[in-house]
């Protein structure tokens, strides 16, 4: 190809790679598959090698650029990079607007709230529509050059849409999504390497290499949140829109015109959490008015216009104060410690699990030590970090269970594996725990863990088909129960006697099956007896079935408890229903299910799924065949885009199903 040609050639690749960018990116729609946007990349990476001269800085493929450099130099920020004035309250929140009205002479002020990503803070600059460099904040006026490694960043434009001169500025967060950061932890464990603490210090270290080599190698993004300079706009609002047009991804932001619609704004947002594949730790509140927000000033180094309503710490210090064993269905003793009472994401916590023995021996763990505690959404907290330098030398050793703190039977240590387990298969802990987990299977409304305690320690219930012959005699004097509840659980059991066998599979409580492999032994033996009567190899037949789960399978059916088991179901009438006939349409797909399905619920669209001889997987990998995306898909959806598995919609899932 002559030059001239190729020039053109180049031109347009730009251009399109560019646009496809923008879709993938901003909009979440890509036209074409990420396997032709990977033809067109490599096209042009091809052509600016046989034309070095036509290769300009703001081509797709230079977002890797240069050699590592041996230090770096600084910016000074032509407009302060400030702090946000915290709140901790929707009642702080209400001083600051009474403030705020107060000094601008306002009745009433319009917001922009959005979530405050926990990423580190940058400033971009564009002449002319090129990007020419990007620079941390630094003490707020002077920042570190970073250019050579923001360019590495495919949410960062390296040149913006549309026509533009002059100088454009513009501010964010560069953030590592959960989904990447948990990928990057995977590699580092793969190659016996460290693994990262938290997403935002791996973030900032990788902008913090000298070498772009290593940033561009880390999962990195970039949202924009500020429109600071360079294009006109009247309010907060009319620069997100403008920053999306410019080709940036923003984040999740509202307009809001009172503090109760902040207030809702806040609160949705905290109840979608742990969905958002990107951590936060709050959501920025901004006078929306970009003249009222320049009269209000500066107070030190805070805008008084701005404020970020932070969520309750997810992580605090407290102190151990005791650690205990509990026993659990499988007769596995998990440790867990009493520590000092501590106020952490929105609950005060006294227990924090510490799994298993290991992660004792792990953390150095003793009694009176000062730890680090975590809490992240609805998780039972965790000890991470002891801090040992606060020691005083009256610490104690923690000493590891010999006999089962419950029956007192030997604790024993299966081969290849970490758990210390009660030896005793008839341990009242570990019975007390199979109820629980076969009232779970039954899904009988009302028998939670604190009733069936109760139950069992009354001596009223000693096995799980127990659950059946309960009376309203029966309940009477527990505590709790009056004649209308006592009714209404023993009418909830009764409607629950009739059972699908892959969940009376479940019910039993064998070690290594749960809902999947309880599902494929269904539909493989049919009832109950066939698969009491399978041997090991009739067993291994079984897709996914393998030694391990098979020998597990056969010493339960062989044992004299779950012989009794079986039996005891009959006697009070639990009906098992035969496995359901399947259509093998599904056969060899392996689906993952995130969102809210809107037309059906998750647990119907799974078995949909299984009845037509798909599988159901809970993370998305390599070998899955489709993600199903409803409603805020999470970082599984993140996940399918990064390792280019196909996505149906809920609607597309439905008319392959049909």
């Amino acid at each position: 190809m002559i030059k001239s040609e190729a020039g053109m050639r180049i031109a347009k690749l730009r251009e399109a790679i560019n646009e496809y960018r923008y879709q993938y990116h901003v909009l979440d729609s890509l036209e074409i598959s990420e396997a032709a946007l990977d033809a067109l990349k490599h096209e042009l990476k091809m052509l600016e090698d046989e034309h070095p001269d036509l290769i300009t800085s703001d081509s797709p493929t230079q977002r890797v650029a240069g050699a590592a450099l041996d230090k770096f130099s600084k910016i000074t920020h032509k407009s302060p990079m400030l702090s946000i004035e915290d709140v901790f309250s929707f009642d702080e929140l209400r001083e600051w607007e009474n403030r705020i009205k107060k000094i601008g002479g306002h009745d009433t002020v319009d917001y922009y709230a959005m979530v405050k990503v926990d990423g580190l803070a940058m400033s971009l600059v564009y002449e002319d529509g090129v990007l020419i460099s990007a620079a941390t904040r630094g003490d707020g006026a002077i920042g570190e050059d970073v250019t050579h490694n923001i360019r590495t960043i495919e949410t960062v434009p390296l040149k913006l849409r549309g026509s533009h001169s002059g100088r454009i500025e513009i501010r964010g967060e560069v953030y590592m999504p959960k989904s990447g950061f948990d990928a990057l932890n995977r590699s580092q464990k793969e190659k016996g390497l460290e693994e990262f603490a938290n997403p935002r210090n791996v973030s900032a270290g990788s902008i913090r290499q000298l070498d772009p080599a290593i940033a561009a190698s880390r999962p990195l993004a970039f949202f924009a949140w500020r429109l600071q300079e360079g294009i006109d706009v009247l309010n907060q609002a009319d620069g997100i829109d403008a920053l999306l047009k410019l080709g940036f991804v923003t984040p999740p932001g509202k307009h809001c015109k009172t503090l109760d619609e902040i207030r809702a704004f806040f609160d949705q947002i905290a109840h979608d959490r742990e969905k958002l594949d990107f951590w936060i730790d709050g959501v920025v509140v901004r006078v929306n008015d970009n003249r009222t927000f320049g009269r209000l000033g500066v107070v030190g180094k805070t805008p008084r216009g701005i404020a970020a309503w932070k969520f309750p710490s997810e992580e605090s210090t407290t102190k151990v104060l005791s650690v205990d064993w509990f026993v659990g269905r499988t007769g596995a003793l998990t440790p867990v410690a009493t520590v000092e009472a501590t106020f952490i994401a929105g609950t005060t916590v006294t227990h924090a699990t510490l799994h298993n023995a290991d992660e004792i021996e792990r953390l150095g763990l003793k009694i009176g030590d000062t730890v680090i505690l975590t809490k992240a959404g609805d998780i039972i907290p965790k000890i991470t970090k002891v801090l040992d330098q606060l020691r005083t030398g009256k610490e104690t050793i923690i000493h590891l269970p010999t006999h089962c703190p419950m029956c007192g039977a030997d604790v024993i240590r299966r081969p290849g594996e970490v758990a210390r387990v009660c030896s005793n298969p008839q341990c009242f802990a570990q019975e007390r725990e199979h109820l629980l987990h076969a009232a779970r299977a039954f899904a009988i409304d009302g028998l939670g863990d604190k009733v069936i305690e109760k139950l069992f320690n009354a001596q009223i219930i000693r096995i799980p088909p127990d659950l059946f012959a309960l009376t309203i005699d029966d309940l009477k004097d527990i505590e709790g129960f009056g004649d209308i509840s006592a009714n209404k659980l023993i009418d909830e059991i009764a409607r629950r006697k009739t059972i699908d066998l892959d969940q009376f599979i479940v019910a039993l409580g064998i070690r290594h099956v749960g809902e999947e492999t309880a599902f494929a032994l269904s539909l493989a033996f049919g009832s109950i007896d066939a698969l009491a009567a399978a041997s090991i190899s009739n067993l291994t037949d079984v897709p996914d079935v393998g030694e391990t789960v098979a020998q597990s399978i056969v010493d339960f059916f062989q044992t004299d408890y779950g012989k009794e088991i079986i039996e005891a179901y009959r006697n009070v009438g639990v009906v098992i229903a035969r496995a359901k006939a399947v259509k093998r349409v599904l056969d060899g797909k392996t689906f993952v299910l995130t969102g809210t399905m809107e037309a059906l619920g998750r647990d119907e669209a799974k078995e949909k799924i299984r009845l037509l001889g798909g599988a159901v997987s809970g993370s998305v990998s390599k070998k899955t065949t489709y993600v199903v995306a409803g409603v805020a898909a999470g970082s599984k959806l993140a996940d399918a885009q990064k390792l280019g598995v196909p996505v149906l919609s809920e609607a597309e899932f439905l008319r392959m199903i049909e």
